[in-house]
């Protein structure tokens, strides 16, 4: 078996374990994670520094953008703290695996149950971002998952550090333990999460349809797209983050600039932040559009504006004129602006004259992502998220807030973009999916039909509470019965 294939069996293997384990074996090593990540601290943040060093050489060289070296910075604004606390977090979320989702009761008996499990074995892409390792390997234990990671080369020294913390984590999480009652327990198996290095590790690893469920890309259009056509195994990831912001007539002035400011601003090289802002034409004929264009220019925001919305600002009462004062930050759209994921403080303008001229341009030249429409009117915002085809759709609301973690997930996987059993950002509950038990005595096919002594079936729903396990469920009706 090559190296290749082994890695992959490695994981079919872990996974196959890890379906097996209780809530309380993946909360030890989930804890284990924590304590070894933060005792590591300073050698993960050493090797992070040369990760940005290097990356910084790139940028300058023009070989790696901006955007991508500031996804790499694992020691600003709390980011190592805010990892562990991540970690902690899927520690407590309720675990998603065993669950009782729908409950038939075919004959007397006979009961059909469908429970949730895990998928199996997750390959993980990703570029930049090291503290994704962190995140998936967590979610991957909590939802039983077994995981292989691969991150981009610019931030290879920091995810061998993060990695090799884990893998001991994982180590000590395999030693021998026993239950209350003396049984041997189960053991969270060290290939749970598994890191590879290079380039040729992941084609060979997208051929690996026999052992891998699941690839979930993240990065670059680019990225999403190279894997997409170069697998048969199910991909869930999304190419772009083209979110964008529709300020409706009805709109409010201060929680517009509110809302438009913090999507564009708090972290341009997201891909939740707001790249398109579409404006209703009555906002030109005011005061309204032009005080929202300086908010945004004041915050270093460029304007690349269409016709409409650029003559508006040409024409504002401010001597000198508000465009000849902006500068380069107000400049004429071209239409590949509309299609374009900036990353950076950078603002396509469109105007438009209706809510349904609004979701016509979404949903032609959005990314299904996250878009958001500003408005007093709830009928209208109520047409706007009915009638835009996102993951993610808000009403008077940044689009920054489409994040796991925001949306109490803990952590997430990844956004997905795909109409498939997961959409928007993807945590505990898009890691696993269902089997179904039937449970008899002695029941057989050959008693069931409509012809001479046979029996129909009931066919009866049975109540379920999906907090429930199958074993508490089971241990609840037969105190009823």
């Amino acid at each position: 078996m090559d190296s290749i294939t082994q890695i992959a069996f490695n994981a079919r293997q872990a996974a196959n374990i890890l379906q097996t384990v209780d809530t309380a074996q993946k909360s030890r090593a989930l804890k284990l994670i924590i304590q070894k990540l933060a005792s590591a601290k300073e050698d993960i943040l050493k090797a992070n520094r040369v990760d940005k060093e290097l990356a910084l050489q790139q940028v300058n060289a023009g070989k790696l953008s901006q955007s991508l070296y500031k996804r790499l910075d694992l020691e600003g604004a709390g980011k190592f703290e805010t990892m562990l606390q991540g970690v902690a977090d899927i520690d407590l979320l309720e675990d998603p695996v065993g669950k009782v989702l729908a409950a038939t009761k075919l004959d007397t008996g006979l009961e059909l149950y469908r429970v949730s499990c895990p998928v199996g074995v997750l390959l993980v892409i990703f570029e930049a971002r090291p503290e994704v390792v962190v995140n998936i390997a967590a979610l991957a234990l909590k939802s039983s998952n077994a995981a292989i990671l691969k991150g981009g080369k610019e931030s290879l020294h920091t995810c061998t550090a993060i990695s090799n913390a884990i893998r001991e984590a994982l180590d000590d999480a395999c030693k021998a333990s026993k239950d209350e009652d003396g049984s041997q327990q189960i053991n969270i198996p060290a290939n749970a999460v598994q890191v590879v290095e290079s380039r040729e590790d992941i084609d060979g690893l997208l051929k690996q349809d026999k052992y891998i469920d699941l690839v979930i890309p993240r990065g670059s259009n680019a990225l999403v797209k190279h894997i997409q056509w170069n697998t048969r195994i199910p991909v869930l990831g999304h190419a772009d983050g083209l979110c964008a912001t529709y300020v409706a007539e009805s709109a409010q002035l201060q929680l517009a600039k509110t809302v438009v400011v913090d999507a564009k601003t708090t972290y341009p090289a997201a891909c939740n932040s707001t790249e398109t802002l579409l404006v209703h034409e009555s906002h030109l004929k005011t005061d309204f559009f032009y005080e929202l264009a300086k908010t945004l220019v004041d915050n270093k925001v460029t304007l690349k504006c269409d016709a409409a919305s650029l003559k508006a600002l040409q024409d504002s009462k401010e001597t000198p004129s508000f465009v000849s004062t902006a500068g380069d930050n107000v400049q004429e759209s071209v239409p590949e602006d509309y299609d374009t994921e900036f990353l950076d403080l950078t603002l396509a303008i469109k105007t438009v004259g209706s809510v349904e001229e609004a979701m016509e341009h979404i949903n032609e030249h959005g990314s299904k992502h996250t878009d958001a429409i500003i408005t007093e009117d709830e009928k209208e915002a109520k047409q706007f998220m009915a009638g835009v085809d996102a993951a993610g759709v808000y009403w008077n609301a940044s689009t920054r807030f489409a994040d796991g973690f925001r949306y109490g997930f803990g952590a997430e996987v990844g956004v997905s973009t795909n109409k498939t059993h997961a959409r928007g950002p993807v945590g505990l509950e898009g890691l696993v999916i269902y089997k179904y038990q039937l449970h008899g005595n002695g029941h057989a096919t050959a008693n069931y039909g409509t012809g001479a002594h046979q029996k129909p079936y009931l066919h009866e729903r049975l109540p379920v509470d999906d907090r429930e396990s199958l074993q508490e469920l089971s241990n609840k009706r037969q105190r009823t019965e």
